[in-house]
Order: structure tokens, then C-alpha cells, then sequence
């Protein structure tokens, strides 16, 4: 894995809106317009939280099928240790591997204040989460395909592997943002770069926006200054 970045770097990334990292990113021409983030099936559970920055932490889960003996499966506690050997912030990303998914939920309540108490910021999935005012109660983003009103047959089939999230393949590691909008990967090699960068960008912005609030605001002006900014 990639040394991960100083803390204040993080917190810079997360004081940004996702679609602004975006717009930053395609700057540095690292990877295509149309890639790096989830599609519009993952949607953000809680708007009014603020955006995150974090490591992934990845793991698979089924929610379907019930265990060959008793009534529940028993929870992996070895997926802690998995856990905390990622870098904080961190954030958990697991792939529900039922069809389809969200059947479920493995997090809910109890594995909420878990991931909390380990450090996590977030949980990502292209499942189900419940429990969703006690996770906002310990400002624990979520972002899921669906809500569950059970947690159903929920546990971990796999840890520390690739996992795919609305379109997105996500390594255990990558560095991912996260806000109301949805979910961004962030390439390593300019992580640091983005606040600086984007603080650039939004000067060169300005002058447009506030223009088309201007008195002499017209289309021609418009024109003219959208060709001095290019």
C-alpha cells in the first residue's frame, strides 16, 4: 500500500465536496472523466453529514443463506484485526455478493458502534444498512443500494480482497471521498495535490460567477470572459 498521507492532508480532502475533488482531479489528466467513482445506485444515507476522506477496508458479505447448524452465523472478530491494520481515517467497504443484494443488513446498530469505536468514518455497500438514526447519532456516514428492515442471515464471506461498489472496483487501501453526492476514488499519486489545486480552480471560477450576478451581466460579456479564463 501507498504510505498514507499526514492527517492534515485527509481533513484538507474532506473540508472539499466530492464533486469539486472530481472537477480537480480531471486536472491532473491521471484517468478518464466517466471513471473512479460510484455510479447512482449507492446512495448517501445521510445528506447533512459532512463530506469524508479514508482508507478502504473491504470485505464481502451474503445475506440469503442460513448457516448448516443454528440459527445465526457468528461474527468474524478476526475482520477487527483487518481493521485496524488500515490506516485512519478509515472507511468500510463491503460488497454484498447476494443477487440480488440487500436482503440484509450486517451493519445496523451493534456493528455501527463497532466500526465507530475502530475508527471508521463511513460504510459503503452495494447492499442494505438499517439502524440509520443510531448511525447518524454517531456521525457514521452510510452509503447503500437500499435500506433492510433485518439484518437477515448478514456475515462476512471474505476480507482484504477487491470488491466492486456501483461500478467501481475498490482496492483494499484506496484512498475514497465520500459526501451527499456519492463516492469518489482518489488516485494516490495526487492526493496531496487536490486542495491547493482546487483552491486555483475555484479562483479561476469566480470571476464567472460572479459575474452572471453582475449588473452588466449579458451573454456577449459572458462569452468574452469565459474565452480570457480558458
Amino acid at each position: 500500500m501507498t504510505p498514507p498521507l499526514f492527517l492534515d492532508k485527509i481533513e484538507a480532502l474532506s473540508r472539499l465536496g466530492t464533486c469539486t475533488v472530481a472537477n480537480t482531479i480531471e486536472e491532473f489528466h491521471v484517468r478518464l472523466r466517466n471513471e473512479g467513482f460510484c455510479d447512482g445506485s449507492i446512495k448517501c444515507q445521510f445528506p447533512g453529514l459532512p463530506p469524508i476522506a479514508g482508507y478502504a477496508v473491504t470485505a464481502k458479505v451474503r445475506c440469503s443463506v442460513p448457516p448448516s447448524i443454528g440459527h445465526s452465523f457468528h461474527d468474524r472478530t478476526d475482520w477487527w484485526d483487518s481493521i485496524l491494520r488500515t490506516p485512519a481515517p478509515r472507511i468500510v467497504v463491503l460488497e454484498d455478493v447476494d443477487d440480488p443484494p440487500g436482503q440484509g443488513a450486517l451493519v445496523g446498530e451493534l456493528h455501527a458502534n463497532i466500526i465507530r469505536a475502530l475508527g471508521c468514518i463511513g460504510c459503503i455497500t452495494n447492499g442494505a444498512v438499517r439502524n440509520l438514526p443510531e448511525a447518524e447519532g454517531l456521525k457514521l456516514q452510510l452509503f447503500s443500494s437500499t435500506i433492510a428492515v433485518s439484518h437477515a442471515f448478514a456475515h462476512l464471506i471474505s476480507l482484504d480482497e477487491p470488491v466492486e461498489i456501483g461500478g467501481l472496483r475498490i482496492q483494499p487501501g484506496d484512498l475514497l471521498h465520500a459526501d451527499q453526492h456519492g463516492v469518489l476514488k482518489i488516485p494516490h499519486e495526487i492526493a496531496s495535490d487536490i486542495p491547493a489545486k482546487a483552491k486555483e480552480s475555484a479562483a479561476r471560477r469566480q470571476p464567472l460567477i460572479d459575474y452572471c450576478w453582475s449588473p452588466g451581466f449579458s451573454v456577449i460579456g459572458l462569452r468574452n470572459l469565459f474565452r480570457e479564463t480558458e
